[in-house]
Parts: C-alpha cells; structure tokens; sequence
C-alpha cells in the first residue's frame, strides 16, 4: 500500500461539466484516456503525488454506497481543504473557482486559524483554501 495513492470519491451531475471545473479552477490534471466523450473514464484528477480525485456520476455511484444515500445538494458530511502559500494566493484560488462556475461560500477572510475563503464546485462540495 505504500505508494499508492488515495482516492477520494465524489458525486457528481454531469461529467463534462465537473471536468472543465476542476481543470479550469484547480487546474487538475486528469488521470487515463479519454473515452469516446473525449474525458477519462473513471475521471479522476491527481490532487499531488498521494491524492487523486475521482468523480462518479450519481447513479454509478449507488452501487458503491449501495444503502446509504447520496447527501443532497446543499449537505455535505465532509469539507475538501487545499493549502496555499499565501493570502494572495487564496484568492486567486477561489477567484478562479468563482470564475469557473463555483459559488462563494465564505470568501476569503482572516480567521483564528488563517486567511480562509471557502467554495462549493457545480455539485455542491466544499472546498476550504487556507494560507496560515
């Protein structure tokens, strides 16, 4: 197991929509070859050398989860974090979400524990981006 790298799943809508988000405002490479609809199948992007993201549309989804449900738009049970260097970048991080179709959470300000700006992707994850 040392190595490989972990994989965090999420649900998603629509697969080209979440694709051109995450290349756009994180500016994710994806991992694979395309499919006939010209993105990887299973898409998934490397977050860093450790971590890889995969998006599942919903309905695939539900065999993995097989009796839990699919939080709704809206409820999230986790909050993604990315770190950046400084507040500036922050920023710029979640200007770029913003511009790539994200909704603002909470933009970016200081807190106790940094400068912190907080967004939601097209299907409702949070995102936290903090510089320390």
């Amino acid at each position: 197991m040392p190595g490989s790298p972990v994989i965090v799943s999420l649900p998603i809508a629509d697969r080209p929509t979440s694709h051109r988000f995450y290349s756009d405002a994180l500016g994710l490479a994806t991992v694979g070859e395309p499919a006939a609809d010209g993105i990887p199948e299973p898409l998934q992007f490397t977050v860093n050398d450790g971590l890889r993201l995969m998006l599942v549309p919903s309905g695939g989804f539900g065999w993995v989860i097989r009796d839990h449900e699919v939080a709704e738009r809206g409820r999230s049970e986790c909050v993604l974090g990315l770190t950046a260097d400084t507040p500036a970048e922050v920023d710029r991080i979640v200007e770029r979400a913003r511009s790539a179709g994200a909704r603002v959470v909470t933009p970016p300000t200081t807190q106790p524990w940094g400068y912190v700006g907080t967004f939601a992707d097209p299907d409702g994850h949070l995102w936290m981006v903090t510089a320390a």
